[in-house]
């Protein structure tokens, strides 16, 4: 078993990032660092720019936000200047009314809000807001991770400043070094009572996902397959089940809901569908809590391991991520040996690796619902022991390799693949 020390590393490792968001968090923490940059000022904005990264700007325009019925990111910019308190983290626009919205509004009508793309930024997460008015100014920067403020000034004094290196992708050097084996040891064998937190994720998604029957929400990923042609189609099973609920969280959060749901390593959507899967599988099941735990355990540490390779914004969806870490939560609770886990893991990367991120919006739901499909088919064949081989495409031998392996497909294969998309969605 591991050490007591390196279980509470773990844990607070999982704690910082499985927390709630309430919508997309990519334009949610641009409104975050411009209330962080409003709060600097000391006094309303009379005009705001933001300099984002080309990924940023990808993740913000086709998405709606919490509250506004609009979507893109001058609301979210002008909501986080008029309204937003930074102390809220990624929940900052919680509470805001339908006169915020409309002082939003008049404060885009008013062209106080400009968005830039910073095209000489290599960070694939990097929002950098400048706020003035008068003869003041202010500057907020998050880099590398959605909460994350490398610099705060006022009047170009530092009034907070850290270091940040890298273009996204950790270096899982010199943190918490964890490998394949070291996440299914924790979440196998460490005690349940230091793992029960993460019902909390699974429970607040679950909720987003019951919402998403009550009315339209989205493209209706989740109400297209439960409904009567849906039904005959793909069937009343558990497999529908699991895209159903799944899908049906993300239609509902991608509609610019104000209901929050538990993200993962910066995303939302890998926080479903890290969840949802296996909740919706261990509740058909009856599955004992305990194995719930440990399944739920095993799938958000790997999301959070493999992002640690990827970075948390990239050209590769993050669904075959998130999918992965379901995939191999699903075989633990059929009972799959730690083998058997690792088979389903590279069945997945085997499979959808490639599929390109096009920003966030309703769409994603359609992509969640594949991952979820793709999940399950790679624990059913787990499984029987039925497993992609080091001698086919980008799989290893060695699992952790496997997932290097993908990672550089995300990062330098696919860095064209990013460009293009963003050059094809600025210019519709």
């Amino acid at each position: 078993m591991l050490s007591t020390e390196k279980r509470n590393l773990i844990r607070l490792l999982m704690q910082q990032e499985i927390v709630p968001a309430i919508g997309c968090t990519e334009p949610i923490s641009v409104a975050l660092c411009t209330a962080k940059a409003s709060q600097a000022l000391k006094k309303r904005p009379e005009k705001i720019e933001a300099f984002l990264s080309a990924n940023v700007v990808k993740n913000a325009m086709g998405v709606g936000i919490p509250g506004t019925g609009m979507i893109g990111l001058p609301i979210a910019i002008a909501l986080g200047a008029l309204r937003g308190n930074p102390d809220n983290g990624l929940e900052l626009l919680k509470d805001i009314t339908p006169e915020d919205v409309k002082n939003g509004k008049c404060y885009i009508d008013e062209r106080r809000v400009q968005v830039h793309l910073h095209s000489e930024i290599i960070d694939n997460l990097y929002i950098e807001i400048r706020c003035s008015a008068g003869e003041d100014s202010s500057r907020a920067v998050i880099r590398g991770n959605h909460t994350c403020f490398s610099t705060v000034e006022r009047n170009g004094e530092t009034l907070f400043n850290e270091t940040i290196t890298g273009t996204g992708a950790a270096d899982n050097e010199g943190s918490l070094p964890l490998t394949f084996q070291t996440i299914c040891e924790y979440a196998i064998e460490s005690p349940v009572e230091e793992l029960s937190f993460i019902l909390e994720a699974a429970m607040m998604n679950k909720k987003v996902s019951e919402e998403a029957l009550s009315r339209n929400y989205g493209h209706n990923v989740a109400r297209s397959v439960s409904n009567r042609k849906g039904r005959h189609i793909f069937g009343d099973n558990l497999h529908s089940r699991m895209v159903i609920s799944t899908a049906g969280a993300c239609d509902v959060r991608m509609d610019g809901s104000m209901m929050p749901v538990m993200s993962n390593s910066g995303s939302g959507n890998q926080g479903i569908a890290a969840s949802m899967p296996i909740l919706t599988y261990a509740e058909n099941e009856h599955a004992s809590e305990e194995n719930l735990i440990r399944a739920l355990t095993l799938s958000g540490l790997l999301v959070i391991y493999m992002k640690q390779h990827l970075g948390k914004l990239s050209a590769l969806c993050g669904c075959v991520v998130a999918s992965t870490g379901s995939s191999c939560g699903i075989t633990y609770l059929m009972g799959g040996s730690n083998e058997q886990i690792m088979f389903a893991a590279k069945n997945m990367i085997a499979n959808i690796t490639g599929m390109i991120c096009d920003g966030a919006k309703p769409g994603c739901a359609l992509k969640i619902a594949s991952s979820v499909s793709t999940a399950t088919l790679s624990a059913v064949m787990a499984m029987e022991n039925e497993v992609v081989s080091s001698l086919e495409g980008i799989i290893d031998e060695d699992i952790d390799q496997t997932i290097r392996n993908m990672a550089l497909i995300g990062n330098s294969g696919m860095r064209e693949t990013d460009r293009m998309v963003l050059d094809i969605m600025t210019r519709k």
